[in-house]
């Protein structure tokens, strides 16, 4: 299978970017994107052109570091796939594929398709912890937590904060990144104790940092690698609200 590539490049952050145009040849339609943009970068080096930067670590779908805009979509074509699960088999032969970074005021452009999301740990960092000494791992039934609570828990802790959300939103909200993570604790006797300040304090480090207001067009659930529902923005609306009342 051969491409098209139209690749956002960008020197630095202060550097003015643009897209420039490559072609790879003969790729495998078992490639994954990942793989297929390493073959271009081993193109690129082998003539003495600076390969183009895009991040990624564990190239297993759990570490969200792989974000790319791809065609319009974050992550890709595929649904409820991160980039490096994406597999050259869903593009056709000879098409034209654009590449470009996150876009959003949270995740300014480090270099090419490389992004910092260190926003995401600032809002982590703002509320997004338990003071809980958990120990050493408890017996699976210590603490009874209803089955309904643990599946909501666990659904909303499967977010990799990747930022697809983010990227995919017309305002560039964060809201399902912090739902998603206030409602992971928020279902837990563990996370109770800060429970009161912990939407409050999230939602305000997520304004500060620049990021957008939700208006509820639900696509950020349809762009999430994991497919995390939007009723967590609702819980957290509920909690801050809660929290607003006991101010």
């Amino acid at each position: 299978m051969d491409f098209t590539l139209k690749i956002w490049r960008q020197k630095d952050a202060k550097a003015k970017g643009r897209f420039e145009t490559y072609r790879v040849k003969g790729i495998s339609e078992g490639t994954s994107f990942l793989e297929m943009l390493d073959i271009l970068n081993d193109q690129l080096i082998r003539n003495g052109v600076d390969p183009v930067s895009f991040d990624h670590d564990c190239r297993e779908g759990i570490c969200g570091a792989c974000s790319l805009y791809i065609n319009g979509r974050a992550h890709g074509p595929d649904t409820e796939v991160t980039t490096c699960q994406l597999y050259m088999r869903k593009f056709k032969d000879g098409e034209t594929i654009t590449i470009e970074p996150w876009r959003s005021r949270g995740f300014p452009v480090i270099k090419d398709l490389v992004v910092d999301r260190h926003a995401f740990d600032k809002i982590l960092q703002a509320g997004g912890f338990i003071s809980v000494d958990t120990g050493g791992v408890p017996e699976a039934n210590v603490i009874p937590i209803r089955k309904s609570d643990a599946d909501e828990s666990l659904d909303a802790s499967s977010c990799v904060g990747c930022g697809a959300c983010v990227a995919t939103c017309k305002n560039g909200s964060a809201m399902l990144f912090v739902a998603a993570r206030v409602s992971a604790l928020a279902k837990l006797p563990q996370g109770q104790i800060e429970r009161v300040e912990r939407a409050k304090a999230m939602i305000a480090k997520m304004d500060e940092l620049g990021f957008g207001a939700c208006t509820n067009t639900g696509v950020c659930e349809a762009e999430c690698p994991k497919g995390i529902s939007i009723t967590h923005i609702s819980r957290l609306n509920r909690e801050f609200l809660l929290a607003k009342v006991q101010d």
